[in-house]
């Protein structure tokens, strides 16, 4: 329905404008719990699933109104940094370190099977991303200056290793971050990319990389995160946005953002970037985008051009819902919240 240009005086009309692109709020929940969370998987606007440590997994019905947190039986010094959920019986849970475990559950929670276990002291499993309900991928750091990767074609009931000879080649101090779980994304329904960090960050698509514009050269930068903006159809990825920075000098913000328009192939900074070091991403709809890291939360409108602080809480992973469009965020100490926009 169009609206005729004389309904509203201009001065009111720009004033309405600037207060839809500052209302973003966040509304923080009681959690019920006091794990640290890293991982988060939003089903739908109301079913929200989380993980963290301690060996605790959350469910909400609710839209996180509300938590149910179980401590899995065996597993309570595991920390689980990543969550894939299917539905309200179904999700997968990632122990990064050694021995490493993935843990899936058919009946809400209350019970658990190891789907994988790897004893190997080397190993540690960063990430886990689904591209639909039957095909996944898990990144890991290098082992033998390759990086580990994992598969499954079944909804993770089965995991398979990807044999060393076709695993991307690591650089000497370079690795990823198992900080949200956000290292992986899909740019279509059936190829996925993921960014590194440390002494060399990059981004990987099929057999090729690319260094990447962020702050790098030491363990503790690099990228942590990447998230990508869908055509209309939702079949391809038409914008990749890649964040990180220095999680031990958290408010340093320089090149901790970086964006891409041709899938990877040429990244530029954006004109002003985020307030600091981030590990979390997500992109809500044209246009909009949501970060989020230990030292505060940002908005973009403009498709990660510029960035607007909306808060100083930290915050380690935030995530858009599979249907709908709404963003669930969390952190350390239970903090869960969901955005008001």
């Amino acid at each position: 329905m169009s609206i005729p240009h004389n309904v509203f005086p201009p001065v009111l009309v720009c004033i309405l404008i600037v207060n839809t692109a500052l209302c973003q709020t966040l509304n923080e929940m009681n959690s019920g719990t006091t794990a640290h969370i890293r991982g988060m998987s939003a089903v739908s606007e109301r079913l929200v699933w989380a993980s963290g440590t301690e060996g605790r997994v959350g469910k909400s019905t609710d839209g996180g109104e509300t938590w149910i947190w179980r401590q899995i039986p065996g597993f309570e010094k595991i920390d689980f940094r990543d969550i894939e959920a299917f539905d309200d019986k179904t999700a997968l849970v990632m122990g990064v370190a050694s021995p490493g475990y993935i843990l899936r559950t058919a009946d809400g929670g209350k019970n658990w099977t190891i789907v994988y276990k790897n004893e190997d002291p080397r190993l540690f499993m960063d990430a886990m991303h689904f591209w639909n309900d039957r095909s996944g991928m898990i990144i890991g750091d290098p082992i033998d200056g390759r990086f580990f990767i994992l598969r499954s074609f079944d909804g993770g009931k089965k995991w398979q290793e990807i044999p060393v000879r076709n695993r991307p080649v690591a650089e000497n101090g370079e690795a990823c971050f198992a900080a949200s779980g956000s290292n992986i994304t899909s740019i279509s329904r059936k190829e996925a990319v993921f960014v590194s960090g440390g002494m060399r960050s990059r981004f990987f698509k099929r057999n090729t990389s690319t260094t990447l514009p962020l702050q790098q050269g030491s363990e503790s930068t690099g990228a942590n995160a990447i998230g990508s903006a869908w055509d209309k159809k939702g079949k391809k990825a038409q914008r990749l946005i890649v964040v990180g920075g220095d999680f031990s000098h958290d408010k340093n913000d320089i090149a901790v953002c970086a964006i891409s328009t041709d899938l990877g192939k040429n990244w530029q900074l954006p004109k002003e970037g985020p307030k600091g070091y981030r590990s979390g991403i997500a992109w809500i709809e044209e246009g909009r985008w949501i970060i989020c890291g230990t030292s505060g939360v940002d908005i973009s409108e403009d498709a990660g051009i510029s960035w607007r602080s909306i808060s100083p809480k930290g915050y380690h992973v935030c995530v858009r819902s599979k249907k709908g469009k709404t963003i669930f965020l969390a952190g350390p100490g239970g903090r869960i919240a969901r955005l008001n926009w």
